[in-house]
């Protein structure tokens, strides 16, 4: 593609070719050439404008150091007496070395400005200043006197002991409630970059939720039962965002992509196998789960059957490593809890007896780290965090307490916090983005107050704030790092986004600006003045006063009640055979094979209406009347003995 001519560069505007074309169209550009313009001849002359603004800057403060060297030079003069003659030859001396320097370095700075484009280097004392400061100097104006200077400096060191304070970067100006549902919500999870929020509950319930796509109506895009009749206890995105680890109630964990269809469940073991190593899965209740922070599609799970396993998403029906925490006498002890380290090299597991232990993640014989009476022992403990530097550990007690761990010095608490209820097996805890803070919930009984949201500075470990959330006890609590904003979840169904709008980066701030959809205007006209003609009073059918009469008539008529067939029973009807009983042999026994005795003489039930036939052939003789031929007997003479023996019906004529 050619590149336009200097002279398109201004943009001349060709003439109308038709001005009746311009007026048909309706205005007046029509027809006019479009302007074009040659970026880099723009940018050339940029670049020369602005080197030659800094050498015009450059000059004049030359000049004006030049004029403060001679005042320098005259008040030295006028202070110190001239001695002797040789002292003059030599303050002529150098002062012709301080010219000649002076011109010398004005010649090589006009030669390195030849060179470069941007302009000359800086004078002597503008090179002891910091890089970034000579590039403004050079782009830019002159800098300020020193006294503003030292009143900005005041002003930077003021900004920053306030930013010091932790405390003023909580972002709680703010909130949105979203709806979850009406049970305790048990499980939060944000991707990695903010997007999308996901929620699950005791009412087996996971719900999704998109900040940019959301209005000011806060509602769900989608919402399943992926582990059907299980309450959902974890849910976490992996590092990558597009697989969700789903833990419930079962003994079998699943990862469902971000559209909520499954992609695999890892397998159940063998619940009758006495070593839990030899299982190829879990066989009790899982508590939570956790992705690798490092490694994609890895992640691990803890269980009622006293192991930590660690699965891979390619491979579901086997688990990659088991870890089995014992007490100090070797007993299986169940854990409550666990999570990876923020570099995945050690894994954390909070158990039943109190005790916290932390493997290697590549060592699963002993663990690392074992302190036996972390909590309270028969108290289950509920959430154990890393911070974001990996040093530092929290652990949320069911014997509401709050602890901070040293794990390079794990041999007793740095600090340790009570007072804090918790009545929920998934109580959470966690650091703040800076790492300066710790955050946790509070449980509270139905009617007794409101749940908290309770922060905890690191250093010192006070509790510096709070923020009372709901009538409801606080289960969940999320701090995500990229948005700056905390979500909870709560134990009336109910997960809320708090947020600043200053310090918080878009979430929640995406959705809060924009407005309910209402419904259409047509759709609202229509539906006012829609009427059926068989619903006005003149198509109206009367209706009885009492309804019990025709409920009736409806339960007697077959098809009104979809009255089911009655079973047969007495005797049979409507071309159905009704016995005593179901099968043939007893309708035979019972209709045909009964003794019926019959003493009537056969002969004559058979020839009761022969003679009535005989006297009045009506039936049968006329109708081969025609067709028969006529009977011929031969007569035969017999003895009268013969004729005495013989039988009374071949006595008679056929």
């Amino acid at each position: 593609m050619e590149r336009p001519a200097p002279s398109e560069v201004t943009g001349s505007d060709a003439s109308v070719p038709d001005p009746q074309l311009a007026v048909t169209m309706g205005f007046t550009g029509f027809g006019k050439k479009a302007r074009t313009f040659d970026l880099e001849a723009m940018f050339e002359q940029t670049r020369r404008t602005a080197v030659e603004r800094s050498r015009k800057t450059l000059e004049a403060r030359e000049k004006e150091e030049e004029m403060n060297r001679e005042k320098e030079l005259r008040r030295q003069n006028e202070d110190i007496e001239p001695t002797s003659s040789g002292s003059n030859v030599a303050r002529d001396c150098s002062k012709s070395s301080s010219r000649d320097t002076s011109s010398s370095e004005s010649e090589e700075s006009s030669n390195s400005s030849d060179d470069e484009l941007i302009g000359p280097p800086l004078p002597l004392k503008m090179v002891e200043e910091p890089v970034n400061r000579m590039e403004e100097d050079i782009l830019g104006p002159l800098p300020p006197p020193l006294g503003e200077e030292v009143e900005e400096d005041d002003d930077d060191d003021g900004d920053s002991e306030e930013e010091e304070n932790p405390v003023q970067k909580i972002p709680d100006s703010h909130e949105i409630t979203l709806k979850h549902g009406t049970k305790t919500v048990s499980a939060l999870g944000l991707d990695p970059s903010g997007a999308r929020l996901v929620t699950g509950g005791y009412d087996y319930d996971v719900k999704f939720w998109d900040f940019a796509g959301m209005d000011a109506s806060f509602k769900a895009f989608r919402s399943l039962q992926p582990c059907e009749c299980h309450q959902i206890k974890s849910l976490q995105y992996s590092n990558t965002g597009d697989m969700i680890l789903v833990v419930s109630g079962s003994s079998q964990a699943k990862v469902i992509d971000r559209d909520g269809f499954e992609v695999m469940e890892c397998i159940k073991g063998d619940q009758y196998i006495v070593d839990m190593a030899n299982t190829k899965g879990h066989t009790a209740m899982l508590h939570t789960g956790s992705w690798h922070p490092k490694i994609k599609g890895e992640f691990m799970t803890c269980s009622n059957d006293a192991t930590v396993r660690t699965w891979d998403v390619e491979n579901p029906k086997k688990q990659k490593n088991v870890f089995k925490p014992r007490t100090m006498q070797g007993k299986k002890v169940i854990p409550t809890t666990c999570t990876y380290s923020r570099d995945g090299n050690l894994i954390a597991a909070a158990c039943q007896n109190g005790s916290i232990q932390i493997w290697d993640r590549n060592l699963t014989v002993h663990p690392k780290f074992h302190y036996k009476q972390a909590h309270d022992p028969g108290t289950d403990t509920s959430c154990v965090a890393f911070s974001y530097d990996g040093n530092v550990l929290a652990s949320r007690g069911g014997d509401d307490t709050l602890k901070l761990w040293d794990i390079r010095q794990f041999n007793k608490p740095l600090f340790s916090a009570s007072g804090l209820p918790t009545m929920f097996p998934m109580t959470d805890c966690c650091f703040s983005p800076d790492d300066k803070l710790i955050v946790t919930g509070t449980s509270v009984q139905r009617g007794c107050g409101s749940g908290k949201l309770v922060f905890f500075e690191r250093r010192t470990f006070q509790r510096v704030y709070e923020i009372d959330i709901t009538d409801a006890s606080v289960v969940r609590c999320l701090w995500h790092p990229k948005l700056n904003q905390i979500m909870v979840g709560t134990g009336n169904g109910l997960a809320k986004v708090y947020y600043d709008p200053n310090k918080s980066q878009r979430g929640a701030k995406l959705c809060v600006v924009k407005t309910q959809r209402k419904a259409k205007q047509a759709e609202t006209l229509t539906q006012d003045y829609i009427i059926t003609p068989h619903a006005l009073p003149m198509f109206r059918e009367p209706r009885q006063r009492s309804t019990r009469k025709q409920l009736e008539k409806d339960r007697l008529d077959p098809l009104k009640s979809h009255k089911p067939e009655p079973p047969v029973a007495g005797p049979g009807r409507g071309g159905r055979v009704g016995t005593h009983g179901g099968t043939l042999s007893s309708y035979i026994v019972k209709n045909i094979a009964l003794d019926k005795t019959d003493d009537s003489n056969p002969r004559e039930a058979i020839l009761r209406h022969a003679k009535a036939a005989e006297d009045n052939p009506y039936w049968v003789s006329p109708a081969y009347s025609k067709t028969q031929p006529k009977t011929m007997f031969a007569q035969v003479e017999s003895d009268d003995e013969e004729t005495k023996n013989e039988p009374e019906w071949k006595k008679r004529k056929i």
